[in-house]
């Protein structure tokens, strides 16, 4: 047997005799373990929206898909499930879960590119798989959808087609009933002029209602506006007033690019209107790493990846995971450009 093999072999066994963080952490099991993911979709779109030419813009994609292959999402998924396998949350929030696609000739998105590149939602999927867990995609938000010709001299299209996704653990006990998936898009969006003409960047939420252990109650993730806190704060009031506008207990997990101690505004509107911030004391930094991953050191210095709740959720423990440099792949790429963040939650008392 091959290193690579023993090794994955060792994983599956330690993670099919771990035991779920849910149920080691409560006597009574009436918890449940949330994980908020960002997965970094593989470079800094920056330079493609601020390239002043055509050329500039071919050479900008380019370099943008030469640094997602080299930050190598297929071997951070493994890293990513490593993590999921040993937190076993029932329900985790995706973002950036990035759909790559690529086309040949290049002729912008003229053609639609449909061969796929990377796929990230199904590399998460079956790294999880090899370690004998059945986590599946229970709701999707579709949000930005572009193609751009990369190179230069250009030698194919590239399409990014951003997403945010709920992942649900199956099997298992206790076993969660799901229903009423839904999904939908802010208002609130940002609308960035490039050289190829305004390109719309949409943002929104995923969500499913969730009854276990006899408690009925909604999960939802989201991620906010990065770029501006005009598009980012009307988005959080959305967010309030409608994913989170249910008679339900709630729990919502994301990138909201806000938190305490650094932009209060969005954090603000979602602590107004009603969710709790799960983590207490300081620390807890989850953004940022470099652009290409191989910072040696972890360079975290926000808390922005949050999990909030609201209807009588009690947090009996709350971690911050991806920032040791354990934790990084065999070629030192950290999982993500962020930190994730993990908590479990006693559930609020039974609705009959």
């Amino acid at each position: 047997m091959t290193p690579v093999k023993t090794a994955l072999a060792l994983a599956v066994v330690a993670a099919a005799l771990a035991v779920p963080a849910a149920e080691a952490k409560s006597p009574h099991g009436r918890t449940v373990t949330v994980m908020t993911r960002n997965l970094y979709l593989g470079t800094d779109l920056g330079p493609i929206f601020s390239a002043p030419s055509p050329f500039a813009l071919y050479a900008a994609v380019g370099a943008a898909w030469a640094q997602v292959q080299a930050n190598d999402f297929p071997a951070r998924a493994e890293a990513l499930a490593d993590e999921i396998a040993a937190g076993r949350p029932d329900l985790v929030g995706l973002q950036e879960a990035t759909l790559f696609r690529t086309d040949t000739p290049p002729d912008g998105p003229a053609t639609p590119a449909e061969t796929v590149a990377y796929e990230f939602v199904d590399l998460l999927v079956g790294a999880l798989a090899r370690r004998g867990l059945d986590y599946q995609a229970v709701s999707v938000f579709t949000g930005t959808d572009a193609e751009l010709p990369a190179g230069l001299p250009p030698t194919k299209d590239v399409r990014l087609t951003d997403r945010v996704v709920v992942l649900a653990r199956g099997g298992g006990r206790p076993r969660l009933h799901l229903s009423n998936p839904q999904s939908g898009s802010y208002a609130a969006a940002l609308t960035v002029n490039t050289v190829a003409g305004p390109v719309r960047l949409p943002r929104g939420w995923a969500s499913v209602d969730v009854r276990m252990r006899g408690t009925s109650f909604r999960f939802v993730t989201t991620h906010l506006e990065a770029f501006s806190p005009l598009i980012r704060n009307p988005q959080a009031a959305e967010l309030v007033s409608g994913s989170a506008a249910t008679a339900l207990p709630v729990v919502v997990v994301g990138d909201m690019n806000t938190g305490p101690g650094g932009d209060p505004g969005a954090y603000g509107i979602l602590t107004a209107g009603g969710l709790e911030d799960a983590w207490s004391g300081d620390a807890g930094l989850t953004c940022c790493h470099a652009n290409d991953l191989h910072n040696p050191d972890a360079t975290l210095r926000e808390r922005i990846d949050l999990v909030l709740t609201r209807g009588g959720f009690v947090p009996t423990s709350v971690d911050v995971v991806g920032e040791e440099p354990a934790d990084r792949t065999a070629s030192g790429l950290w999982p993500s450009d962020h930190a994730g963040v993990i908590a479990t939650l006693t559930l609020p008392k039974h609705d009959g």
